[in-house]
């Protein structure tokens, strides 16, 4: 009998009806009472086994963390909290579990000792829901950028190019570092490598997606980047996911409307298929912030939160705006920012982005036009001649979620850029040639695949939103 998914029995299962179910053990209770989770809900489905007619050696061997078939009839629950049961006819042990060694023990663990388990964390209700979650934001994703008509394209994760000049790459190599070929300056010789040059693990797509974007119109990116940046914490990884559209015959506003669009459509998805998971991380929420103060606790629930990114217009406001409001902020006068803000010039931390989105407008913020001396080489400058035509979006929580610009179409304008920051037009001689032929007004950003999945699910650590964190000195 073909096994049935346990979320569709506790939904619309048929009272009488023959069953088969697999998953795991969470508890036993009495001999009698299995609570059986499948990995497709929060909620168990409980198994009632007939003990006085079952093996006791059987019954021994269903212990926490087994993996387990039983086959039964689906009648009315007893107990209360779901709708059906499973009266259980056999029950078949398909993969043993030491009760006693098994880390999951039937009880609360912190999120810091489920880190250093993450290979057995995905079987616990939190982590069931937030990968759930995941799996439904990617498809959002691609969801919305399809039936935009944009085509998706795969861009190379080993790249000879840092698209981003902060130069915090990942080298790749297949020589022998123990025996470094040297050329005569006693440099390491990068011709004799598998690439014949020095080759990276790439900080993200957008250069592909650029050459794409000027031959199909709308394209997006989705895949991973890597950044050998030595931040510790809780918003930074060094292997991450990155959603990167690009347009052609757009500008810095398409470019806006374009993010806010898509950021609605995934969180209302979410809010459509997955009440289940997020009633069960509000609810994980509210109790962690009892712990807090009353000043530090969240003025909405998670659902709430969500809802109100679907029901209100993001603000937009100039970078210079924002420094005045930031100038005259209480934080900002008493020196309560740990970067206290001087001027025109300042590159914004997280702190300040959380201000301007949680105390100042308290909605999501999009902020443009920022000095060209802090934003990336490729980024449009603007008449004024000190700033480019650059955008962030500041969600509450997390701070900036999207970064993304109009690019510099103009070949002069670009390549008197690149030789400012010290950028190889020799080695970017290709990115160039689309400025060469047929170039045309066109923009596009980034959006950290993680940091949403962090927003949509309340979760305070970006090491619990990814399946295997990597983070400097952990790559488990």
């Amino acid at each position: 009998m073909k096994r049935a998914r346990i979320k569709a029995l506790l939904q619309s299962g048929v009272i009488g009806e023959k069953t088969t179910v697999c998953g795991w053990v969470r508890t036993f209770r009495n001999n009698q009472f299995i609570a059986l989770n499948d990995g497709t809900t929060v909620k168990p489905l409980q198994v009632v086994v007939d003990r006085e007619n079952t093996d006791e050696a059987l019954l021994k061997r269903i212990t926490t963390g087994a993996a387990i078939k039983a086959v039964g009839t689906l009648v009315e629950s007893q107990g209360k909290g779901q709708r059906v049961e499973i009266a259980a006819d056999e029950i078949e042990i398909l993969g043993d579990s030491d009760a006693e060694s098994y880390p999951l023990q039937p009880k609360k663990h912190s999120l810091e000792f489920l880190r250093e388990i993450h290979h057995l964390r995905f079987r616990t209700n939190t982590f069931g829901a937030i990968f759930r979650l995941r799996n439904s934001i990617a498809f959002a994703i691609h969801k919305f950028f399809y039936e935009q008509g944009f085509v998706y394209i795969h861009s190379p994760i080993i790249t000879g190019s840092d698209a981003e000049g902060a130069g915090e790459m990942f080298q790749v190599t297949n020589l022998d570092l123990d025996k470094l070929p040297l050329t005569e300056d006693g440099k390491a010789d990068y011709s004799k490598d598998f690439f014949n040059k020095q080759t990276n693990l790439t900080v993200s797509g957008q250069l592909e997606a650029e050459l794409g974007a000027l031959a199909f119109g709308d394209v997006y990116t989705f895949g991973p980047t890597f950044r050998a940046e030595n931040s510790n914490t809780s918003r930074h990884l060094a292997e991450f996911w990155m959603i990167e559209p690009e347009m052609a015959f757009s500008d810095i506003h398409d470019n806006m409307d374009n993010a806010e669009a898509m950021l609605k459509y995934v969180i209302k998805y979410c809010l459509e298929h997955h009440q289940e998971e997020l009633e069960f991380l509000e609810q994980r929420l509210l109790n962690e912030e009892k712990q807090k103060p009353q000043n530090e606790r969240s003025e909405m629930s998670l659902r709430e939160k969500l809802q109100f990114i679907v029901d209100n217009d993001f603000e937009r406001l100039k970078y210079e705006e924002a420094i005045e409001i930031l100038l005259r902020s209480k934080p900002n006068k008493k020196k309560k920012f740990q970067f206290v803000i001087e001027g025109f010039g300042a590159d914004l931390q997280s702190e300040h982005e959380r201000y301007l989105v949680e105390k100042h407008f308290k909605k999501p913020v999009i902020l443009i036009d920022y000095p060209k001396e802090i934003k990336a080489f490729y980024m449009r400058q603007n008449d004024d001649g000190r700033t480019v035509a650059a955008m962030d979006i500041l969600f509450p929580g997390i701070g900036e979620i999207v970064g993304g610009s109009q690019r510099e179409e103009r070949l002069d304008k670009l390549m008197q850029r690149m030789d400012e920051m010290d950028v190889s037009q020799e080695e970017m001689d290709w990115f160039l040639d689309t400025r060469r032929y047929g170039t045309c007004e066109h923009a596009g950003y980034g959006l950290g695949f993680e940091r949403l999945v962090q927003f949509v699910t309340g979760m305070s650590n970006i090491r619990d939103v990814i399946p295997s964190p990597r983070y400097p000195g952990h790559c488990e």
